[in-house]
């Protein structure tokens, strides 16, 4: 979790390379032989494996503008290019915070998806202190929630998921209040924004051990998340991480 990557795409930006959150990544392995053929035991114990690597990027200018106007005219929005990837680098793991608090607005949510994933198995498995985590995401609209829908599905789907992660969804534009609803007790969904400091002042209430709190969105969102740890610093151990929201 906490990793980024280097991308190099020569169709879209011939002499450049760009760093990007890594948003989700799967390895499956790569039988070979012909298909339907049985494989001796040493083989499958040999099968290379093929790594998958997803990224969610927003357009802005540039590079991202000019990969956003070559799938939108290519047929169904997608198109295959060869493209090459440096990394991952960087590695932060919360496993040793009792209590984690992960803020994200739009696009951040690439920075937090993988701790939650990487809590939620760590938990289940007995590897990590953690007790709670909370994942609190601002998008603008409901439609935002396809962008990680089949990597949520997954972590919601985990072993005992429901012991350690809440998801608190903020929807700042919502068409109509028919778009709010929360589809269980851990999983809540609100309009507007969200009080920042009441959250975080809430959860230390409750805290378990050391709390970490984690930020990747706007300037604004992360001044915020700054300035409420800073102001319950005392009487209680709160450690603040931030990542750079501009990849």
């Amino acid at each position: 979790p906490g990793q980024h990557v280097y991308m190099y795409m020569p169709s879209v930006g011939l002499w450049t390379s760009h760093p990007f959150s890594l948003a989700w990544s799967d390895e499956q392995p790569e039988f070979g032989g012909e298909k339907g053929l049985p494989m001796a035991r040493q083989d499958i114990f040999a099968a290379r494996k093929a790594a998958s690597m997803s990224l969610i990027i927003r357009r802005r200018t540039g590079f991202t503008d000019k990969m956003y106007r070559k799938a939108e005219l290519s047929a169904g929005g997608k198109f295959m290019t060869t493209a090459f990837v440096e990394g991952p680098y960087g590695n932060q793991s919360f496993q040793s915070y009792g209590t984690v608090m992960l803020f994200a607005a739009g696009v951040g949510i690439t920075h937090q998806v993988p701790h939650v994933r990487d809590l939620v198995a760590a938990y289940a498995n007995g590897m990590c202190a953690t007790r709670k985590v909370t994942l609190v995401w601002i998008i603008q609209s409901p439609e935002h929630l396809e962008w990680i829908r089949p990597w949520m599905t997954q972590i919601l789907g985990m072993d005992k998921r429901r012991d350690i992660l809440r998801i608190l969804l903020f929807v700042t534009r919502p068409r109509s209040t028919k778009e709010i609803h929360s589809p269980s007790s851990s999983v809540q969904m609100f309009p507007g924004k969200p009080d920042v400091g009441a959250l975080i002042g809430k959860e230390q209430e409750r805290q378990v051990g050391a709390m970490a709190v984690s930020v990747c969105g706007t300037g604004s969102l992360s001044d915020d998340v700054r300035a409420a740890v800073r102001g319950r610093c005392e009487g209680s151990e709160v450690d603040f991480f931030e990542e750079a929201f501009s990849w």
